[in-house]
């Protein structure tokens, strides 16, 4: 038996996190709260609207969201700003497409992976890793900058040069961060400063 308030094991092997979902649809958000729960979270709050989730999300303090894109009263991208202006934490968007105009929105309104439906469970697993893994990068991006706003506009740019950095020199996400962060210490530099000089010099090459 888990002792109360502590982290199952996942499948992974990893710790189970507690987190709340968001989906109008009832079929899908079944299903999503069985995947998660199969995982080895713990579904602590299930909400059917955009206005919901942002009170669930202050009230129940969640290791993390997933939450759907179009829902009644207020859209995910929406529902994420809100959420992100309190409190930093690892957001999943799911929508039925997928678009540079919808990635981007995400991206600015802190959101830390994005699926595509139908979900698997066998992708639900490392959409939950790379939100993690980016929202630890947010951390320490934040942590350099001076307020939030700064933070979310240079997350922006490394986001631009890690994809610049994966394509060039074929590497995984995580190398390309690495990367940015080995150059940054070796010039003297923020962050930002090198996102914005990978990105300036792929545009002229």
């Amino acid at each position: 038996m888990v002792p109360m308030g502590a982290k199952k094991e996942t499948e992974s092997g990893s710790k189970g996190f507690k987190v709340v979902i968001a989906e109008d649809n009832p079929t899908s958000r079944r299903c999503l709260k069985n995947q998660l729960e199969s995982l080895g979270h713990d579904v602590i709050g299930v909400a059917k609207t955009g206005p919901e989730v942002v009170e669930m999300a202050s009230a129940l303090a969640p290791a993390f969201i997933v939450m759907d894109i179009a829902m009644p009263g207020m859209d995910g991208i929406s529902a994420a700003k809100k959420i992100t202006e309190k409190k930093s934490v690892p957001i999943i968007i799911v929508s039925g497409h997928s678009s540079d105009e919808l990635t981007a929105g995400a991206v600015e309104a802190g959101v830390f992976a994005y699926l595509v439906k139908p979900i698997t469970k066998k992708e639900l697993l490392p959409a939950i890793k790379l939100a993690f893994a980016r929202f630890n990068e947010f951390k320490n991006l934040k942590d350099e900058m001076e307020g939030l706003s700064e933070a979310l506009e240079t997350r922006k740019l490394v986001e631009r040069a890690k994809g610049i950095l994966m394509k060039r020199c074929t590497v995984s996400e995580d190398e390309a961060f690495k990367l940015l962060q080995s150059y940054s210490q070796k010039e003297n530099k923020k962050l930002k400063d090198i996102a914005e000089m990978i990105i300036s010099a792929s545009s002229i090459i």
